[in-house]
């Protein structure tokens, strides 16, 4: 009897688990909208170099300047770009009416000159009324400093996943989320009333720490107190949160414009889920592995009675509960560092593995996901459809992780979603139909590979390490998130290129996944050794199925000696002569 038994017996999948989980993804509905967050609030609205002092020319009357428009007129200010639309990033250093007549061609303004925008830009606020694109000019010369932005957050990101990871295998998976509510709440408020793009990036930054610490928290206490014959659903289930928020930002930046606000109202909410964060136990696991096994105690005891298995929960007493947990005790006595990760065969295979499949999740998801306005539709649309495609692909997952198995559907997720962004390169860039579901269909595979990820990785790594395992496939992750952006920049020299290195990335990654162990319906392992013993007993199962596979092999094999003996002595006896010596010459 372990500690997943005593789960069956306080109520298995309770009325405190469905609670507990409940209250957990609440949060997963505006968290994912914080990653995905600068699709709208660094959206790129349409904008050209600011025309000032606009006066008609002393000899208007010469040119045909009637029934024109605002449009018309900026063309004897802005030179037309290749798309035939006012440039970006140039201006005529003169006012060149004779350009504005109905008559007048294209081929009038070859060979004019042009300079910079020097008294800055004009921005189209149909669509957004105010971004930090638009509030701090990150366009021409300066428009590599919205992906630096996105880079700095992911950074905070990848900050989180180390210190949070290691401070919860140390002080709790409560106390490091309560205080990552906190701190997702304050600090991201404090990011939309950023002074300048620097201030911006600083707190951006450490939102993106409170991100980590949330998620992974959240994922360790809610797989940590759920039995586990139902961790494949309900991990699942948690994960429609963050697919659910995706549709949810879209809504709000719909109605939002402006990304100040847009930024508070993703923020505010975090300080009611750092309220009600108090009510949640501590793990019981953590507990007992730290030497505090009167508080798991008592927290099971709780649990037992919201379950309303109260009489269950009271037989239950610490030397029962140090009993059946004793080999777990006895290895927590160890301190564990992130060395642990790589220092056996059967932690270093897993963590080789689980690296390179973090890393290219991650990567070829936000290199899809977070350069929306390129499909040419609406950008809140797209969004919604990016968001809408996760329904089926996750029930695929969670159906194919539940009979299949994990490494199977790992495997696959990655290995289709390489396919489809591949595939993506060989469209024409005019049907962008085509163009967009094959993106859509990528995107949702790898939302199902994030899915499944998450809870491969909690059921490979063991308790006593497990936060700090699943730390580090998040900052593999978020290594991954950081070099997105960049890769989208290889544009400018092939416009294939950024297609070509998110597919390999996800393909090669499919390939590492198929060599990770099996997880369906195996117990979740809680020290080192547990993962080494298991190890031992797949290569053992392995080499009696091997072993097995080789005797008909053996056994043909001397069938057919025997057969060509047969057939020798039949000719021997057949022919009369005597066979030649090797002294005699032929």
């Amino acid at each position: 009897m372990g500690f997943a038994d005593l789960l069956d017996n306080i109520g298995g999948l309770g009325r405190f688990q469905l609670i507990h989980v409940a209250l957990l993804s609440i949060p997963s509905l505006l968290m994912s909208s914080h990653n995905l967050l600068q699709n709208f609030s660094a959206a790129v609205p349409k904008h050209h170099c600011r025309v000032a002092n606009r006066t008609w020319p002393a000899d208007s009357q010469n040119f045909s300047l009637s029934g024109l428009g605002e449009q018309d007129y900026l063309h004897a200010f802005i030179p037309l770009g290749k798309d035939l639309k006012p440039a970006k990033c140039q201006r005529y250093t003169e006012a060149q009416w004779q350009l504005v007549s109905h008559n007048s061609s294209l081929d009038n303004a070859t060979g004019l000159e042009t300079e910079p925008c020097l008294d800055g830009w004009t921005y189209d606020k149909q669509e957004f009324t105010s971004t930090i694109v638009s509030e701090w000019d990150l366009v021409c010369s300066q428009r590599s400093l919205k992906q630096m932005s996105q880079t700095v957050y992911m950074g905070g990101v990848l900050t989180g996943a180390v210190i949070f990871g290691g401070l919860s295998d140390k002080f709790g998976r409560r106390a490091v989320l309560i205080w990552s509510y906190f701190q997702l709440a304050a600090l991201g408020t404090c990011t939309a009333f950023s002074p300048s793009y620097i201030a911006f990036c600083v707190f951006r930054f450490l939102t993106g720490m409170a991100v980590s610490g949330v998620i992974l928290n959240a994922v360790s206490l809610t797989m940590e107190w759920i039995p586990m014959k139902t961790r494949t659903i309900i991990g699942t289930l948690s994960s429609f949160c963050f697919t659910i928020g995706q549709m949810v930002l879209a809504g709000t930046a719909y109605c939002i414009r402006d990304w100040r606000m847009l930024q508070l109202t993703v923020s505010a909410p975090f300080f009611i889920c750092f309220l009600y964060s108090w009510w949640f136990p501590e793990s019981a696991r953590w507990l007992v592995l730290s030497n505090k096994s009167d508080e798991a105690l008592k927290q099971i005891k709780r649990v037992a009675t919201i379950n309303g298995k109260h009489a269950e929960g009271g037989k239950i007493t610490p030397e029962t509960l140090k009993f059946h947990m004793h080999k777990e005790i006895l290895s927590s006595k160890t301190m564990y560092t992130a060395l642990d990760l790589v220092r056996t065969p059967g932690m270093r295979h897993i963590t080789i593995c689980l690296m390179v499949v973090w890393f290219s999740t991650s990567f070829a998801y936000y290199g899809l996901a977070m350069d929306l306005q390129k499909f040419g539709v609406s950008i809140y649309l797209i969004q919604v459809i990016f968001g809408a495609v996760d329904f089926p692909a996750k029930f695929l997952s969670t159906a194919s992780m539940s009979f299949l198995g994990r490494r199977v559907t790992q495997g696959m997720c990655l290995l289709i979603s390489g396919a489809m962004i591949l595939a993506n390169i060989f469209v024409p860039s005019d049907m962008q139909t085509m163009r967009t579901s094959l993106a859509v269909l990528g995107k949702g595979c790898l939302s199902s590979s994030f899915t499944c990820v998450y809870l491969y990785t909690g059921e490979l790594y063991p308790t006593v390490i497990r936060q700090t395992g699943m730390g580090f496939g998040s900052m593999m992750a978020r290594v991954g998130s950081m070099a997105a952006p960049a890769v989208l920049m290889l544009d400018e020299f092939l416009p294939a290129l950024p297609g070509m290195v998110y597919g390999a990335a996800a393909i090669i990654a499919a390939v590492f996944a198929f060599f990770l162990p099996e997880m369906l319906d195996i117990p979740l392992p809680d020290t080192i050794e547990d993962v080494e013993q298991q190890r031992g007993k797949r290569k053992e199962i392995l080499d009696k199925k091997a072993e097995k596979e080789m005797l008909p092999l053996q056994e043909v094999k001397e069938k057919s000696e025997v057969k060509e003996l047969k057939v020798l002595a039949v000719k021997t006896t057949s022919d009369p002569r005597p066979l030649p010596s090797k002294s005699e010459p032929n």
